[in-house]
């Protein structure tokens, strides 16, 4: 039971300790001095007035006993003694408790005094615990906001540990999905995989025109060969990229001028001398 019990108040500890904030303990500690100070003020106001009270009945009974003073003369002096010894004699009573108020009233006053000092301590204490205070509660706060851009920076606050989570998730799911088109693509190109977007006709199209360019291209290199080794004419394409138009025509021309040579001799001999 014991171990149970320390069990409870350890956790009950714990879960207060976190629960509580310096600073509102704080307030709640100077707003009970407040309290107490107001308290003593309450009790020096009432003990001034009790020690007011008591002055105002001295200053009476002093009126009341100089009263009885003069009615006793009076009685002496008409001759009746007996009234002059009753009038002294109230005025005696009235002294004894004019003595027993002036004793109160040195109470009160010393109580009003030690009250008094008391309330000037205390708020000097109370102005004290202010000042103390705000300065607790303004590094309270100062450190509660560093550590927690501290732990913003470091990424193991609870905020930023949930933003940095989903970063990390955003990422990883682009590379996964990169990784991925990367890969499709690779197929595609390759043909392990048939496109069904509706584009395979026209890709079809492209590589039977890109095999027809690749065979006139042959074809036009081997028709140039045979005019350089003069096997056959030029290619056209040849013939549109500048090169000369007569080099294929040479051997078709020396024939010709064969032919004519006869001729050109025969017309020579004609004028001149045996045919």
């Amino acid at each position: 039971m014991k171990r149970l019990s320390m069990i409870f108040k350890s956790k009950a500890n714990r879960a207060l300790d976190k629960m509580e904030d310096p600073r509102e303990t704080l307030d709640y500690s100077y707003q009970r001095q407040l309290e107490l100070l107001q308290k003593v003020r309450r009790g020096v106001a009432d003990v001034a007035t009790s020690r007011k009270r008591v002055e105002l009945q001295i200053t009476g009974l002093e009126k009341q006993a100089q009263r009885y003073e003069e009615q006793g003369r009076k009685a002496l002096s008409v001759g009746r003694e007996d009234l002059a010894r009753e009038a002294l004699q109230r005025r005696s009573n009235l002294q004894t408790q004019m003595a027993d108020l002036k004793v109160q009233h040195d109470n009160l006053q010393a109580e009003e005094e030690k009250l008094t000092t008391a309330s000037q301590r205390l708020q000097s204490k109370v102005d004290s615990f202010r000042t103390k205070k705000e300065t607790i509660k303004a590094t309270y706060t100062a450190a509660e906001a560093q550590t927690r851009i501290n732990e913003a920076f470091s990424g193991i606050s609870e905020e930023m540990g949930d933003v940095g989570l989903a970063i990390q998730r955003a990422e990883d799911k682009t590379a996964t999905m990169q990784a991925r088109a990367g890969a499709i693509d690779e197929l595609l190109a390759s043909g392990a995989l048939d496109d069904y977007s509706g584009g395979t006709k026209g890709d079809d199209i492209q590589a039977e025109l890109d095999r027809m360019g690749g065979g006139m291209d042959v074809e036009l290199e081997l028709a140039r060969m045979k005019s350089e080794l003069g096997q056959g004419p030029a290619p056209q394409s040849a013939i549109e990229q500048g090169q000369p138009q007569q080099q294929p025509q040479q051997p078709q021309q020396a024939p010709q001028q064969a032919q004519q040579q006869p001729g050109q001799t025969q017309q020579l001999r004609q004028p001149g001398e045996g045919a």
